[in-house]
């Protein structure tokens, strides 16, 4: 018998074939609507963000069409195989919350004044781009970046720089964009505001408080209901 090549799936990709071959075998029709997340999530033993996850490769993949407020319905049969779109956002939002929270905490205790003027710096950027309609992926990007720099731990900006990018992957992206987490701007700079005081203050503590409610929000915008949506 030849080796066959070993298949290794994410969590989402292999909810996401499930559901793509009851499509395919006409379980679930074109025009139809699927059950809601809460009940495909009892019904396939998985959490809800596994599926919502699932049901974003799905219309990545053309065989479903999520629509706010109403839904997830079957766009038809499709022989396009699923593709890996990329890591879990919730996994990426999760280890950030880890990793993030503990290098603010490291940061707070060892940022030099010139580390702190930078990142005091990034939030006076970021109210300014906002207030003249600039995107601020950048200087977001850098906010965290800087507070990971200050740690003095080499390793830890590319990490945290790399956690950062993946929000562009298909996945993450497509899922930023139904969820419209790019419109959370004002609560972003908030938290970045709340961060950099405590961190300003040496605050170990609440500053590692303030990073992970911010990216715990983050978290619940991706999972926010669709009727919150629209």
């Amino acid at each position: 018998m030849p080796f066959q090549p070993i298949v290794s799936q994410r969590l989402y990709q292999q909810v996401a074939n499930q559901i793509g071959d009851l499509i395919r075998a006409g379980e679930f029709v074109a025009g139809q609507r699927l059950p809601p997340e809460r009940d495909l999530a009892k019904l396939l033993g998985a959490s809800r963000p596994v599926v919502r996850e699932a049901l974003v490769a799905l219309e990545i993949a053309g065989l479903v069409e999520v629509r706010g407020g109403s839904g997830s319905y079957v766009k038809g049969p499709s022989d396009v195989p699923l593709t890996d779109a990329g890591p879990s956002p919730f996994d990426i939002v999760s280890a950030r919350i880890l990793i993030e929270g503990e290098t603010v905490f490291a940061a707070a205790s060892c940022a030099s004044d010139a580390d702190l003027a930078g990142i005091v710096e990034t939030v006076d950027t970021m109210r300014r781009q906002m207030a003249d309609g600039v995107a601020t992926f950048e200087t977001d990007r850098l906010f965290h970046t800087r507070i990971a720099q200050a740690t003095r731990n080499t390793v830890l900006a590319p990490i945290v720089g790399n956690l950062w990018d993946s929000q562009f992957a298909p996945m993450f992206a497509a899922l930023s964009v139904r969820t419209r987490l790019r419109d959370n701007q004002v609560a972003t700079l908030r938290d970045h505001a709340r961060i950099s005081d405590a961190l300003t203050r040496h605050d170990a503590p609440e500053a590692r408080a303030a990073m992970r409610e911010h990216l715990t929000d983050v978290m619940q915008v991706l999972l926010r209901e669709d009727d919150a949506i629209d």
